[in-house]
């Protein structure tokens, strides 16, 4: 890429760019609930409606409802060019979720911006899939290439199973990161580096971050000063003033360009950079997180092995129950097979389409790749255990269902601990 094609490129987007941010809208979809890595600055409060800053947001959508609030946005703010996906945890701690979501918006809209926000740690295993999904722009939050340093700032870092603490932690954050931005600059991908400055921990640091990071390809630096949040381990320390930021900015920009205009977004925000969401933006995130069954798909799919209870692992389901609510009653619509194991992905697009007609599939657990799939083809995925009475019901009356029935799916191991033959959801 020329320094021509990357300068126009850093100017389509407004987080990237100063001269973009008062004209060209964002969106953030908040798909990604989880996160690898614990801050000593964040406390991740998910339904804050009062608080503008990252890791909040009012509601966490599955992706096929992140694409329907996105589709209803878009029909009221219409300068949005860029959607993104920024928390409220790690898009990578949650790349089922991700991944869905980004190729249902490049399916429906190719000609807008995609871009993700993330601390790094787990990014460097998803660089063809963002290849192909046309991903051009990715903020790393980097705050240390001094494992001593990050060590102050993160009390542990989870990369796959292990929880790994202190400078160890800090060091694989640190390896990770830097691979990341190598993956992301070999395919052409602009990096921005966002550095969080906390006074007496990294204020002095931020340039040898800048040095290190330019070195490596990233495009350009975002110090931002470091906000006071409560009921964090930072919470008493001070609030960079806007003399000390100038400064660090300055010493940083010796090696790599600098951004200032940082509107510190939530994870659900919508608009130009600054803006609030509206009432009405509000209601519509609220609105989306509520699954609601449609004229085109009226009926719901069980996974059970006696049809009274939600009981049976999709891997393992060889036929699923079809429920409708008619005439306020629950009704058995009847049976339908799934597909044999052992077609890999192909597997899951087939049962995605034997079942256009539901509007969500109940089962004790799945795998996080068949879960991708098929809320990529607009079926919910909801894993819990109870009577389906109890959980059918409110789901094809458009109501919440009780937390207590749910858990999250995805998690189950993927077929390595299913009981049975275990050839599970990886078949």
């Amino acid at each position: 890429m020329t320094d021509n094609q990357n300068h126009r490129k850093l100017m389509q987007h407004p987080c990237f760019s100063s001269e973009a941010r008062h004209s060209t809208g964002r969106i953030h979809l908040p798909v990604a609930a989880k996160c690898n890595i614990q801050c000593n600055f964040c406390n991740r409060k998910y339904n804050c409606v009062n608080e503008s800053r990252p890791g909040v947001t009012s509601a966490i959508l599955s992706p096929f409802q992140a694409l329907d609030y996105l589709k209803s946005v878009l029909k009221i703010v219409d300068n949005i060019s860029v959607i993104g996906i920024a928390g409220p945890g790690d898009p990578f701690a949650n790349p089922g979720e991700t991944l869905a979501t980004m190729e249902l918006v490049q399916k429906n809209y190719p000609d807008k911006i995609l871009c993700l926000a993330t601390n790094g740690l787990a990014l460097a295993d998803y660089g063809d899939r963002l290849a192909t999904l046309n991903i051009s722009h990715v903020t790393i939050t980097m705050n240390a290439v001094d494992p001593a340093i990050g060590a102050k700032i993160y009390p542990w870092v989870r990369f796959g199973p292990h929880v790994y603490r202190g400078i160890t932690g800090a060091d694989l954050l640190f390896q990770q990161q830097s691979a990341a931005i190598k993956v992301l600059k070999s395919l052409g991908i602009i990096v921005k580096i966002n550095t969080v400055i906390i006074p007496g921990i990294n204020d002095k640091h931020a340039a040898e971050v800048a040095a290190y990071t330019a070195a490596l390809g990233a495009d350009v630096q975002n110090c931002i000063p470091m906000m006071h949040v409560e009921e964090t381990a930072f919470e008493n320390l001070p609030v960079p003033t806007a003399e000390s930021m100038a400064a660090v900015r300055l010493e940083a920009g010796k090696y790599i360009e600098q951004m200032s205009h940082c509107a510190r977004c939530r994870a659900d925000a919508a608009g130009c950079l600054g803006d609030s969401n509206s009432v009405e933006i509000e209601k519509l995130l609220k609105d989306a997180k509520i699954l609601r069954p449609t004229a085109e798909r009226p009926y719901v799919a069980v996974g059970s092995m006696e049809g009274l209870f939600v009981n049976r692992h999709l891997g393992e389901a060889t036929h699923l129950f079809i429920f409708a609510l008619e005439n306020n009653c629950l009704v058995l619509k009847g049976q339908r097979p799934t597909p044999a194991p052992g077609g890999g992905d192909k597997r899951w697009e087939a049962l995605a389409a034997s079942l256009e007609d539901c509007a969500a599939i109940l089962v004790s657990n799945c795998g996080e790749n068949p879960k991708r799939i098929l809320e990529k083809n607009g079926l919910a995925v909801i894993a819990g255990e109870g009577l389906i009475a109890d959980i059918a019901r409110p789901l094809l009356e458009g109501k919440e269902i009780p937390k207590i029935f749910t858990l999250s799916p995805g998690l189950c191991g993927a077929g390595t601990s299913c009981g049975n033959k275990g050839q599970g959801c990886g078949a």
